[in-house]
């Protein structure tokens, strides 16, 4: 199963991340090594959304990865939500499920 992690961050995460990225990237790089983490970004124009990919058995994949998360825990973060996410297309999938 996929699960979306959905943060919601303020004008300032732009200019404040830089102090918390290292942290935040090494527990990136750990959740994708254990193939957790699928892929990850920020929306543009404005930045004011992430969105990180996860796979696993249950939202608690993406709920830990966000509790540990230093972006979260020095309050970049505003706001975060976990949404099961159903691909439709994908490059994982031989045969996407039927809606």
């Amino acid at each position: 199963m996929h699960f979306l992690l959905v943060y919601e961050v303020g004008a300032e995460f732009v200019e404040r991340r830089a102090a918390f990225r290292d942290g935040h990237m090494a527990l990136a790089r750990e959740a994708q090594a254990r193939g957790e983490l699928v892929a990850a970004g920020t929306l543009a124009e404005p930045v004011d959304t992430a969105l990180l990919l996860f796979r696993g058995d249950s939202a608690g994949v993406a709920e830990r990865f966000a509790a540990a998360d230093p972006y979260v825990l020095s309050g970049l973060v505003h706001r975060w939500r976990v949404r099961p996410w159903i691909a439709s297309i994908s490059e994982e999938m031989a045969a996407p499920p039927r809606l």
